[in-house]
């Protein structure tokens, strides 16, 4: 069983309370058959209440969310798929504060929810490079100069998140140390002989031994030539994140940037997918070492 809905509402509805949490999680965690998450073994037994199991090899008791990024927590798991439809569903995601009130947390749980979520997002690894028109550019992620401290003021203090687009496919975006890696990102992402897109910064200079690489000089006013050379996609991309990071959060700390983004970029690729759908496929991501409070603020 694994229900349809289109609205936080519908969810509350289809999974009305904690046992049938457990069953809607099961049979997405399960669909291909009951193994023990302690060894692997496919032999387990059921406990009167559907809630715990055994495994009939190595004779661990435990529950659905072993294993999983829910292990160890308190919070009910109802409340969790809540939270995983409202950071799946919110365009620009949802700030700590706002899903403690929703969902009736202190904003210290909301806060690791959320980032144990982000850590279920991360891409893992990429199954091929990017092809055919790729849109790359770069952007600046840090306070407003006129908003820092004096102390701080003129200052290179600003993260540079790198992003490739690939027009109708995937997008990829991390954070960098430096903008000298940018032609290497392109290097080890983009399919050779792709048509790559710019600007006319001259750090991509030398990018046509490679691809066929088209640019557009901004600093003329020019933002497409041809009706084809532009990167206009990639600058929506840093437009939406730039709403979420600062008009969602406000601030976002160095150390934790690359966590929103990764959040940013999996909602991005699955921006046509039914809210439903979305909810199942991120289910299916939460098996695995789970993050814990003393990594994340360590």
């Amino acid at each position: 069983m694994v229900a349809d809905f289109k609205s936080l509402y519908d969810l509350f509805e289809a999974i009305p309370d904690e046992q049938a949490a457990i069953n809607y999680f099961k049979a997405i965690r399960w669909k291909n058959g009951e193994h023990c998450p302690y060894c692997g073994h496919d032999k387990i037994y059921e406990f009167t209440g559907g809630r715990t199991w055994k495994c009939a090899a190595c004779r661990q008791r435990f529950s659905i969310r072993v294993g999983t990024i829910f292990e160890d927590s308190k919070i009910p798991l109802r409340k969790w798929l809540a939270a995983i439809w409202l950071i799946t569903s919110h365009r620009k995601g949802i700030a700590s504060a706002q899903l403690a009130r929703d969902l009736k947390l202190t904003q210290k749980s909301a806060w690791f929810v959320l980032h144990r979520l982000r850590h279920a997002a991360r891409t893992r690894s990429f199954n091929r490079p990017l092809r055919g028109e790729v849109e790359v550019d770069e952007a600046f992620f840090g306070g407003k100069e006129k908003n820092k401290h004096a102390h701080l003021r003129g200052t290179d203090n600003k993260v540079v998140v790198f992003g490739l687009l690939e027009r109708g496919g995937e997008l990829r975006a991390r954070p960098l140390e430096s903008l000298k890696e940018a032609k290497h990102e392109i290097a080890d992402h983009v399919e050779p002989g792709a048509n790559v897109m710019t600007d006319e910064w001259p750090g991509y200079y030398g990018l046509h031994v490679r691809f066929h690489h088209h640019t557009v000089n901004h600093s003329a006013g020019e933002y497409v030539r041809h009706y084809y050379a532009h990167v206009n996609g990639i600058e929506g991309v840093w437009s939406l994140l730039k709403r979420q990071v600062y008009g969602i959060h406000h601030w976002v700390s160095q150390k934790h940037l690359a966590r929103y983004i990764d959040e940013a970029v999996w909602r991005y690729n699955r921006r046509d997918v039914a809210d439903a759908s979305r909810i199942c496929e991120f289910l299916g991501r939460v098996d695995g070492i789970r993050l814990t409070y003393k990594a994340l603020i360590g």
